[in-house]
């Protein structure tokens, strides 16, 4: 009896796996994707994007009125950037895959991920950056602390790779045989 209810479950597992494979290959339609582009705030999110390099750009050329960078990324933008990555997601996910994102983020906890999600990431890449800081002053300190850079960061000349010297023969060559 077991064998025989080992063989089913192995036939109805092989069947429903090969249906799971059928049902996520098939690409999700441009209307799912641009369904699932306006649930995460695509646009809200692009307008923040605009939003921070018009300020980074303001800094890096001052004499651009901030009015200018204001407006850099207009509806026609974002129109056009979504009609660039659409393909992207039907590349990536299948319509299953789609859909369930779509009941996912339509879901109260999906709304506050989508909510939530500027804040965690801006939390998390100074979080990200200044890890990284610390860890190049670590690291910088230990390679010092080595004697494998100097105090300016850079190798000393002992420790400096030579190149080869114009004229001289290479190491393990025969030449002066």
């Amino acid at each position: 009896m077991r064998k025989w209810s080992g063989r089913v479950m192995g036939v109805l597992l092989a069947t429903s796996a090969g249906l799971a494979t059928a049902a996520t290959t098939k690409p999700p339609s441009e209307a799912q994707v641009r369904q699932l582009m306006e649930v995460f705030g695509v646009d809200r999110m692009l307008g923040q994007m605009n939003t921070q390099m018009a300020a980074m750009m303001q800094q890096q050329i001052p004499c651009v009125p901030a009015s200018y960078w204001q407006g850099f990324v207009d509806a026609k933008g974002v129109r056009e950037l979504t009609e660039r990555m659409v393909p992207i997601y039907q590349r990536h996910f299948s319509a299953a895959d789609i859909q369930g994102l779509l009941k996912f983020y339509r879901s109260p906890l999906g709304r506050k991920v989508v909510t939530e999600m500027p804040a965690t990431m801006a939390e998390g890449m100074q979080l990200g950056q200044e890890w990284g800081r610390q860890r190049a002053q670590a690291m910088l300190a230990e390679l010092q602390k080595s004697g494998r850079i100097d105090a300016q960061g850079r190798c000393p000349a002992a420790l400096a790779v030579p190149g080869p010297k114009l004229g001289a023969p290479a190491a393990g060559s025969s030449a002066g045989h």
